[in-house]
């Protein structure tokens, strides 16, 4: 399946000369320029493209430079000694610099016919799935083609290293100029070879403040249902880009206004829509403005958070039908969180390591309660009180917690241990004083700092 109308090409590329565009050398990355440079001094076209240019051209500070060439990656593998070949969707390079990963991809070809040498030596492979999702796409070619791989027209500006040139094949200057966000070729046909693109097309246009072309944004909700397709596991890392961009909540409002987010969290969708779903609407929002607030803080941000954010409603409304059953209020919520994201992980799968701590820490909300004796002592000593304690202060800020028990927790980690003894009724009897360093990371506040 060919998303490219041969009828609807522009013209070849308008090549931009260094004087009259504004991507410097001098705001890349200098592990990008040296990919850039090796592959150029080895006899090949090297261009940055993709995100990285855009955000240049708007005056942003790019975190990643992605690289694409008409070298293979057996090629960029053998210039290279610290570079891994990853992926079988889609072959990469991943060129390796410490922590600092610059990704190299190859120009894909448009047709189906062989156009280059793909891993089968000339055979065509790609495929698709029946509902025309890309399976496999490892059909190289020229630059001329690899346009019509690229999504969005922002996405597809093309820096040449060995000119400083800027080559603009579908009008992506114009569209940055005016903000807008166009998918290049067929919207309905780039939809259905990734699903993905819709979200991804929510999140630019919240992280970038463009408003949506009219024939992109179109097809989104008829279509939306695609995201049942996507593997749940690609889900989780799509979601943590949407949500930990900055804009959060306006990513949230425009997945719900193209009836998206019912295929990423269909439990919280039943409940926001519900007729009584006001108060967990709030929660959210609240919850996701606490998020944008971090990254602006440049504060650390995880997924463990933003998880029992979006997890806490339907959690807490099977909670409350359990303990109609006879359930103790401990045994519901435990019951409750587990279901709940079991159910969750058959359409984001995230892992343990954000799952458990995340469970423990909803399951402490009903045990801030108790603020006396030796259980209540346990609590202000638990590893995850902290990242508890974050979350109970959000529920009473939106009204659902006691406000006055949230403000007794927070004068009770104040105390001088004496005094705290004395409030949590422990008495005389000593109890084991925190490490400095365990009370450092307590105190140093913002929403579950403690992973």
């Amino acid at each position: 399946m060919n998303s490219e109308d041969p009828k609807a090409r522009p013209r070849p590329p308008r090549i931009v000369p260094r004087a009259e565009h504004t991507v410097s050398r001098a705001d890349v990355s200098s592990n990008a320029l040296k990919v850039l440079y090796r592959l150029k001094n080895a006899g090949y076209s090297a261009f940055l493209v993709g995100g990285g240019v855009r955000d240049l051209l708007l005056g942003r500070h790019p975190k990643d430079f992605d690289v694409v060439t008409d070298a293979h990656p057996e090629q960029v593998n053998q210039l290279f000694r610290n570079c891994r070949l990853i992926g079988r969707r889609f072959r990469l390079a991943h060129v390796r610099f410490g922590r600092d990963i610059i990704e190299v991809a190859t120009f894909r070809a448009t047709g189906t016919n062989g156009n280059g040498n793909g891993p089968g030596e000339g055979e065509d492979d790609r495929s698709h799935s029946d509902s025309g999702r890309i399976l496999r796409d490892n059909v190289y070619g020229s630059i001329d083609e690899d346009i019509w791989r690229r999504d969005f027209t922002v996405n597809a500006l093309y820096y040449n290293i060995a000119d400083f040139t800027l080559w603009d094949y579908t009008n992506g200057l114009e569209d940055i100029k005016s903000r807008t966000l166009r998918l290049i070729g067929d919207p309905v046909t780039r939809y259905r070879e990734d699903p993905v693109r819709m979200l991804r097309a929510v999140r630019l246009a919240a992280k970038l403040d463009f408003h949506i072309a009219p024939e992109t944004e179109a097809p989104i909700r008829e279509l939306a249902e695609l995201l049942k397709d996507v593997p749940p596991a690609r889900l989780f890392d799509e979601v943590l880009k949407l949500f930990h961009a900055g804009a959060a909540l306006k990513s949230f409002e425009m997945l719900r206004e193209y009836h998206l987010f019912h295929y990423l969290f269909p439990a919280t969708s039943a409940v926001l829509n519900e007729p009584d779903g006001a108060a967990a609407l709030e929660f959210v929002r609240e919850g996701l403005k606490n998020t944008d607030e971090r990254v602006r803080e440049d504060k650390p941000v995880t997924p463990m958070f933003l998880f029992a954010v979006f997890l806490w409603p339907p959690i807490k409304k099977l909670a409350e039908e359990l303990r109609g059953e006879g359930l103790s209020p401990v045994m519901a919520l435990n019951e409750a969180s587990h279901r709940i994201v079991a159910e969750q992980q058959l359409h984001i799968t995230f892992p343990k390591r954000f799952a458990i701590p995340m469970k423990e820490i909803l399951a402490m909300q009903s045990r801030f309660e108790n603020r006396r004796g030796p259980r209540a002592a346990k609590l202000l000593e638990h590893k995850r009180f902290r990242a508890a304690y974050d979350f109970l202060l959000l529920r009473a800020r939106c009204g659902e917690a006691d406000a006055e028990i949230a403000d007794w927790w927070t004068k009770a980690q104040e105390l001088p241990p004496e005094q705290q003894r004395e409030a949590l009724g422990g008495g005389k009897k000593k109890r084991r004083r925190r490490s400095k360093s365990r009370r450092g990371r307590a105190g140093a506040g913002g929403a579950f700092d403690a992973a």
